[in-house]
């Protein structure tokens, strides 16, 4: 829905500073606009400038930001969305792949690793819509800002890690397991299995579905969250059905009595895969931001939305260099409270529901599958699903096929929404070029793009299972959150004022997360280099001493981006310490 804000309004609203402690949360009939998406327009030009001053943020490489009211704080249940997406695209990765393989292998034993990943991802996705909440701008557009090429280093990232239909070739090989379809058919001279076939249908019912709204956020939305509730109720029926409910009361004393560590001669590139795969991961989490500013979050109210061109529809606008609000008492308040309703949206969906459906599907897993050997899908298809019978069966394939597709779904869209933000921000805007058009192509090159690899998959791929692609994709997006946790970290505590800067808690929170991915990045490095080129020099060990000299290369590279980021996170907290008036306002829990 948008709304217009005419100048008189807006004037009165930026310049006022009485009655700062009313007028922080939205009235029920204003918050029930969060529920779509909303779009409140501004007349940008002429709109304040803001100052180069420490009550604002940083311009950098960008331009100035304009100067609006933050909008009142709606409630919870009226935002509810963006982390909703978050879990759908969770559901054929971490929740019914990789960590119910992972737990079905060495038993509870990881479980420890599975619940760090989650909350270290909490910390991460929040930090990432810090920005958007602050200025109305995408993360990219927060990159741009710091040097020019850092969009399109999670560009070819993000095509590199979520380019392969991995999730379409897995939901095609449950449906043709469930329906007796295995095998292939030919035509003309050619033969094609038919699990490709039903791969290639699920991509085109992709790309039909963004046809049928003119703002094209609001389809994957609805669609995702529909799936959600599908999905989640058909896993909560399956434990019940396979009497998995008894592995879970014995979950308090496993876990208490396992190992911290991580198992002797465990694949590191499934290690890495399942933390990043503890939620969304990789290139996916990103989304986080935009989905944000769709839904209206903050300073993003102010900023159009991504529309369907097929529609007819005129287009929203997005400015370049976004929107910033003078730190008065109300619009503290405000900030104060949004912050916490994002926090909040984010942990009761995203976290809650994350743990919750992975660790029932976990213990699935342990009862019927427990020292598998096998890949995810094959564990679930053809251990799992003939061991439970009659109902668990179809209860298996239901799970598998909605988690394997909506996942594919969410790829879709995070790569094509984010790739298009990034394209636009770095190059098309000053090519005159339409956002909305852009998102189009994008989307239709993908999916094109994602039929074609399924079409031709040849040597050494045409002999993996779909699980395969899954571990590949999974390894490199933990390997991209490093360099992205990183930068968000820079940016939060150096480019933000100290009213919109995270606290400390958090700021120790980002450098464990940046140590975490950084260091299990390395490893992998290390180990990848060596298997290719079959030189040991490239080896990293688990405990640094004992790595081959270009072993010690990688790690003195984690160590030098390391130390870098903390140090520059500390100088920016200190000196914004003190420079704002009433910051503490801002004050809260995880704040």
């Amino acid at each position: 829905m948008a709304r217009s804000l005419d100048t008189h309004e807006q004037t009165s609203a930026d310049e006022s500073e009485s009655d700062p402690t009313d007028d922080v949360y939205a009235p029920e009939i204003e918050g029930k606009q969060y529920r779509g998406t909303w779009y409140l327009p501004l007349p940008y030009d002429q709109l304040s400038e803001a100052p180069e001053t420490d009550d604002y943020p940083t311009r950098g490489t960008g331009g100035t930001f304009r100067i609006a009211d933050l909008p009142r704080v709606p409630r919870v249940r009226h935002i509810v969305g963006p982390s909703a997406l978050m879990l759908g695209a969770s559901l054929g990765s971490g929740e019914t792949l990789f960590w119910p393989v992972l737990i079905a292998q060495h038993d509870w034993t990881l479980y420890w690793a599975f619940i760090i990943g989650v909350f270290t991802q909490f910390f991460i996705n929040t930090e990432l819509q810090r920005w958007t909440l602050a200025t109305g701008e995408s993360i990219f557009r927060s990159f741009l800002r710091v040097r020019q090429f850092w969009p399109w280093v999670f560009l070819i990232g993000g095509l590199v890690s979520l380019g392969w239909p991995g999730w379409a070739a897995g939901a095609a090989q449950v449906a043709v397991t469930a329906l007796g379809l295995t095998g292939s058919v030919s035509a003309v001279g050619v033969s094609l299995a038919n699990w490709k076939l039903i791969a290639i249908g699920l991509m085109g019912v992709i790309w039909c579905s963004y046809q049928i709204s003119s703002v094209m956020y609001n389809a994957v939305e609805a669609f995702q969250i529909t799936l959600l509730f599908v999905a989640t109720g058909a896993a909560i029926l399956l434990v019940f059905v396979s009497n998995a409910f008894t592995e879970l009361a014995t979950l308090p004393s496993n876990v208490l009595n396992g190992s911290s560590t991580i198992p002797s001669g465990m694949d590191l590139a499934v290690f890495l895969g399942g933390l990043a795969f503890a939620g969304a991961g990789g290139y996916l989490n990103l989304s986080q931001s935009l989905w944000a500013r769709e839904k209206g979050y903050g300073m993003g109210n102010y900023q159009g939305r991504v529309k369907n061109p097929l529609i007819g529809d005129d287009p929203e606008l997005i400015e370049r260099n976004g929107f910033t609000f003078r730190p008065v008492e109300r619009n503290l308040r405000r900030w104060r409270g949004w912050w916490r309703v994002i926090q909040l949206e984010h942990f009761l969906t995203f976290v809650v529901g994350l743990i919750f459906v992975a660790t029932v599907l976990m213990a699935v897993s342990v009862r019927y599958a427990s020292g598998t050997a096998s890949g995810a899908i094959t564990m679930w298809l053809v251990q799992i699903a003939p061991q439970i019978g009659g109902l668990g069966t179809v209860l298996v394939f239901v799970v598998l096929f909605i988690a394997l597709f909506t996942t594919e779904y969410a790829i879709v869209e995070s790569f094509v929404r984010n790739s298009a933000d990034a394209l636009y921000e770095t190059y098309g805007r000053d090519a005159d070029w339409e956002l909305s058009r852009l998102f189009w192509r994008l989307l239709t090159s993908f999916v094109v793009w994602g039929i074609l690899i399924i079409l031709l998959f040849t040597a050494p791929f045409e002999n993996q299972e779909p699980f395969f692609f899954l571990v590949v994709g999974a390894a490199l997006s933990g390997i991209m959150m490093w360099p992205y946790t990183v930068l968000t970290l820079i940016i939060n505590t150096t480019r933000l004022p100290e009213h919109l800067q995270p606290g400390w808690f958090r700021v120790v929170a980002l450098w464990w997360a940046s140590s975490l991915y950084g260091y299990f990045s390395s490893l992998l490095i290390g180990e990848t280099l060596s298997e290719i080129t079959g030189l040991g020099v490239f080896e990293t060990t688990v405990t640094v001493l004992g790595s081959a000299p270009a072993g010690y290369v990688i790690w003195v590279v984690f160590f030098s981006v390391q130390t870098y980021a903390i140090v520059r996170s500390v100088l920016g907290k200190r000196r914004a310490a003190g420079t704002v008036e009433s910051a503490e306002l801002t004050n809260g829990l995880f704040s």
